[in-house]
């Protein structure tokens, strides 16, 4: 070997090493495939036959039932009507009849309440559980719901406020706030060996902890503040109006135009932030836009109706179900699978207790409870089935290697 030959070996050695870390493995490259659905398994030639089949079938199938929805919401109430009468009270708002009175009075603002409500938690429920890499992960891990409910405890408390529409602009504030601190403090490189994700989820837990110490200990003493935070934390859609929900529009079309940009960064996030910072995608950018897209529609949906558990958890894994779990189809479909969610519980609500009413927050409790079960126990099974996938796989790879690879083969014998 010449000098200059052994002098370039280590430079380049060191090149090779770099480049192989900063590249992404096969196994992370194959896995990414499998969750965009590009895999032979899932599509038919070039990976696209049964996948955009299964998409679009449950886009049409989601629409036709959101539509049945919006109509059996303006038919269902304290007064029934038919489903004809009900559409034709909503198409004419300006003839003279107790439907169209009603419709648009109560059942429309509300319908319209649930529908922004549900995209938004469907939607930051997505991307939760896609910046977390944790399928049990949702919303409100962000502080959202605690600071909301804090703000709005506090200015009912402490400064008097009454009017609803205060109380939203409250809610929203609240919200941002909390999410905001919840990301500082999970930014905080204190923790060298502590993953990022983990971190902001750490902190989340922290804030919510102690926001609603807060919330607990103003409400203990001020009756008024927990008359109002007892109705509003249950979540409920009841006497919404029209002005509640363009309040909270803004927020809900900055968070969704911010997760429909973020939908191939994301992707890459999904090999691991440092395969994905290999990749060239700036992660810290993509962690900080996907949080302000949670906080936006996590907090406009928690101003609106309060704290709805669930839809941002069961919808994504309901979606995968259905449509397969690249976030390229999950998001879109998040759009119409959660309205459908908090439509139908706030419906079933109307119904099951009459004269009364159910929140709708308690509905889908009762929902999404069992479904949370479900997963878990499906998660569970799935991660044994994996292992003893992979170590069969070990094993075949060691008896076809023969004794020539075996750790005995080749010991120097003992005398």
């Amino acid at each position: 070997m010449t000098p200059q030959n052994t002098a370039a070996t280590p430079a380049s050695a060191r090149t090779r090493a770099t480049a192989y870390r900063a590249a992404p493995s096969k196994e992370s490259i194959a896995a990414v495939r499998a969750l965009s659905g590009s895999s032979d398994q899932l599509g038919g030639k070039n990976g696209k036959g049964p996948s955009i089949s299964r998409f679009t079938i449950a886009l049409i199938l989601g629409c036709l039932l959101l539509a049945f929805l919006c109509a059996l919401s303006f038919a269902v109430g304290s007064r029934m009507f038919t489903l004809d009468r009900s559409v034709d009270g909503f198409l004419n708002p300006d003839a003279n009849t107790i439907e169209s009175k009603l419709i648009w009075a109560k059942r429309a603002p509300r319908t319209a309440a649930a529908l922004l409500v549900g995209a938004a938690l469907a939607v930051s429920g997505v991307l939760m559980q896609a910046l977390s890499r944790n399928p049990l992960a949702e919303p409100g891990l962000l502080g959202v719901n605690s600071g909301a409910a804090a703000s709005v405890v506090v200015g009912v408390g402490v400064f008097g406020v009454s009017f609803p529409f205060v109380q939203l602009w409250l809610a929203l504030l609240g919200s941002g706030v909390a999410a905001t601190l919840v990301f500082m403090m999970g930014l905080v490189d204190s923790k060298p060996n502590l993953d990022s994700t983990a971190r902001l989820v750490l902190t989340g837990v922290a804030v919510n902890a102690c926001l609603g110490t807060v919330t607990g200990i103003i409400t203990m003493f001020n009756s008024k503040a927990f008359d109002s935070h007892r109705f509003w934390v249950v979540g409920s859609l009841e006497n919404r109006a029209f002005e509640q929900v363009l309040s909270a529009l803004p927020f809900v079309a900055v968070g969704l135009v911010l997760s429909f940009m973020l939908i191939g960064p994301l992707r890459a996030l999904a090999l691991g932030e440092d395969a994905a910072a290999g990749l060239g995608v700036p992660v810290t950018l993509v962690r900080a836009a996907t949080i302000v897209a949670i906080m936006a529609l996590c907090g406009a949906s928690t101003a609106i109706a309060g704290p709805i558990g669930f839809v941002g958890l069961v919808i994504p894994h309901v979606i995968r179900l259905l449509a397969g779990a690249d976030i390229g189809r999950v998001l879109p479909l998040s759009l119409v699978y959660g309205p459908v969610l908090v439509l139908a519980a706030d419906i079933l609500g109307r119904v099951l207790v009459v004269p009364s009413e159910l929140e709708v927050g308690i509905v889908t409790a009762f929902i999404g409870a069992p479904v949370l079960m479900l997963l878990v126990m499906h998660l569970s099974t799935g991660s044994r089935g994996a292992k003893k996938s992979r170590m069969g796989a070990k094993a075949q790879a060691h008896d076809e290697a023969g004794p020539a690879h075996s750790p005995e083969h080749g010991r120097s014998p003992v005398f």
